[in-house]
């Protein structure tokens, strides 16, 4: 089985370190290349750069809107429909759909990041689900640690590295040992 990889970070870069768009191209690159598929809130800014290294990759970029429909996506909300193999319509606006993405995947990437990003970091964290935290970023991937730190909560499944291989490399540690934990079921009946 694939494995499914949320990338979570700042629609407006402006912010960021100057590379991290590079960085996320990066690490839709390695998604892909390390057997996974890239799940993304269907926006501008680093999520769409890890879909547009995910396809570059030849893999398979799939966006959950937080609109209703393609109209609505593209005409209210200006989202990009450009580097997605497929786009879910949720309606739920940003918050619902914050939810149901970062608990479509094995585990959540956070690329620089603001309070949208924070909000799928802290759905994760309470998931109890991997998550990597690419430093170097800047916005809420770089003040992650201290806000864990200072939330006395415990540590949680989080893994913090520089280098975009390395990290993914992290997570697919993190979900294979989740993984070998589950018994195994076939589709074949015991009868």
């Amino acid at each position: 089985m694939k494995y499914s990889f949320v990338v979570s970070g700042a629609a407006e870069t402006g912010l960021c370190a100057p590379d991290a768009h590079l960085k996320a191209e990066e690490v839709g690159r390695e998604i892909v290349n390390q057997n996974g598929i890239l799940f993304t809130g269907a926006t501008t800014g680093i999520p769409y750069w890890a879909a547009k290294g995910a396809k570059e990759a030849g893999g398979i970029s799939i966006g959950i809107s937080p609109a209703a429909s393609l109209a609505s996506h593209v005409k209210t909300y200006h989202l990009p429909t450009d580097q997605f193999d497929y786009i879910m319509f949720t309606g739920f606006e940003y918050s619902g759909r914050n939810l149901l993405l970062t608990r479509m995947a094995d585990a959540v990437v956070v690329i620089c990041g603001r309070m949208g990003t924070l909000n799928e970091f802290t759905i994760a964290f309470e998931d109890k689900k991997p998550t990597g935290i690419l430093l170097g970023t800047g916005g809420m991937a770089d003040e992650i640690k201290h806000i864990v730190e200072k939330a006395h909560r415990g540590e949680g499944k989080i893994v913090y590295d520089a280098d975009p291989k390395k990290l993914i490399a992290k997570l697919i540690d993190l979900i294979s040992k989740e993984r070998k934990e589950l018994p195994l079921h076939t589709g074949e009946s015991d009868e």
